[in-house]
């Protein structure tokens, strides 16, 4: 007998804790799709000038060094690097700066800083 009232006690709380109310999803409002003539300019504006910026990002990616000018086709180091004519030239290894330094000119045509 205790052991049915048992097993109807745990019927009857399995029954009542998932039985929980259920609500509706609310909608949500709509967005305010509304704007004035000069918000839209600003819009336009802001975006000009964030494409602006991006082009300008994109030409100093085409100018980054990525290989060294010493073992050509090797990746750069960011670490290792000397100045030449006020612009960082990178290298792969702490032996290429000084083969290059001993001739800087033999090296710059194949540095996409130095093209224009």
């Amino acid at each position: 007998m205790k052991i049915l009232t048992l097993i109807l006690v745990i019927f009857g709380l399995a029954i009542f804790v998932g039985c929980e109310k259920k609500t509706e999803p609310t909608a949500q409002p709509a967005p305010d799709t509304s704007k004035t003539v000069q918000e839209a300019k600003d819009q336009a504006g802001q975006t000009a000038a964030e494409a602006q910026k991006t082009a300008e990002a994109t030409v100093v990616a085409a100018a980054e060094q990525t290989t060294c000018p010493v073992m050509e086709g090797n990746p750069v180091n960011k670490e290792i690097f000397v100045e030449y004519k006020g612009k960082k030239v990178y290298f792969c290894c702490r032996a290429c700066p000084d083969i290059f330094n001993k001739d800087p000119e033999k090296y710059v045509s194949k540095l996409p800083q130095f093209k224009q």
